[in-house]
């Protein structure tokens, strides 16, 4: 198997335990721990897995000149990512949050044209419009727009991720071209750390861990260890051998990994919609991945 089809497999694999995260993080926020909270959690759990795997690693010293970009990941890959993201859909209805998210991929497409001078290539370009097509419609079909107590700023803040999104993917590529991504990630997370612990620390602190049930206890570890530490470093790996606008493309795959963890659960049905959505995403997903000859 080719390094680039490792790629894409560590990038499909993300989409998965992003969908089934879905599930499995409604289920602890915010009956147990509020999203802040949740984010100080998240993010400091994976601090230490860093650190700690890092030791295990090549021993790589970074360059002073880069500690810039680093902490300009950190902020738009960790703190304003996350926090953005919580809040807006605090503010929004999910469906609407759903939606604006898988727009990211477009926004890293102009982004990448921009900054990286990424050729546009009408094969990407119709590949992404596929795909946000079936996103949308697997999102929007069947759901209602209520629980929105503040929709337009829920909305903007969850814009605002998905642009934040887009520069933490084009910022991080120049990293990856040059260190082994468990020396500088570690630096990510450890700057991200800072920069959410003042908006979560009292939610953090005022969880009464004595009401916490066991089976929340492994969903919360599953959250850290998987949709955190291990999606993130997947994320890296895929991006070393992919382009910023492939990789972002995955995000298409993630409300339909939701939707097949929930009908598996029995918590959805299948409907003709759905497998159109289905279908429509896979072929955008193919046509942006799909190497020029």
């Amino acid at each position: 198997m080719s390094k680039r089809q490792w790629a894409l497999m560590a990038a499909s694999l993300v989409s998965i335990i992003y969908g089934v995260t879905f599930t499995i993080a409604k289920d602890v926020m915010p009956q147990f721990i509020e999203p802040f909270g949740f984010i100080v959690l998240r993010v400091g759990g994976s601090v230490l897995l860093f650190w700690m795997v890092s030791f295990f690693g090549a021993k790589e010293k970074i360059a002073k000149n880069d500690f810039p970009r680093i902490i300009a990941a950190a902020f738009f890959g960790v703190a304003l990512n996350m926090l953005t993201f919580f809040k807006g859909l605090s503010y929004t209805s999910p469906i609407m949050g759903a939606v604006l998210m898988v727009t990211t991929p477009m926004i890293v497409l102009i982004l990448s044209s921009i900054i990286m001078k990424e050729k546009m290539l009408k094969r990407k370009v119709f590949g992404i419009i596929l795909g946000l097509a079936g996103t949308i419609s697997l999102i929007l079909y069947g759901k209602s727009m209520i629980n929105a107590p503040n929709e337009m700023l829920g909305n903007l803040l969850v814009f605002i991720n998905a642009i934040s999104y887009g520069f933490y993917l084009i910022i991080v590529k120049k990293l990856m071209d040059k260190y082994n991504a468990f020396t500088f990630v570690k630096w990510i997370y450890s700057f991200g750390f800072l920069m959410v612990l003042p908006f979560g620390w009292g939610e953090f602190d005022a969880v009464n861990w004595d009401l916490v049930p066991t089976d929340i206890y492994w969903k919360i570890g599953f959250v850290v260890v998987f949709s955190t530490f291990l999606t993130y470093l997947l994320n890296l790996v895929s991006m070393r051998e992919l382009k910023p606008t492939t990789v972002a493309v995955f995000i298409y795959l993630q409300p339909l990994f939701a939707t097949v963890f929930a009908i598996s659960l029995g918590k959805d049905e299948l409907s003709w919609v759905k497998i159109g959505s289905a279908i429509l995403i896979f072929a955008g997903v193919y046509l942006v991945t799909q190497k020029k000859k």
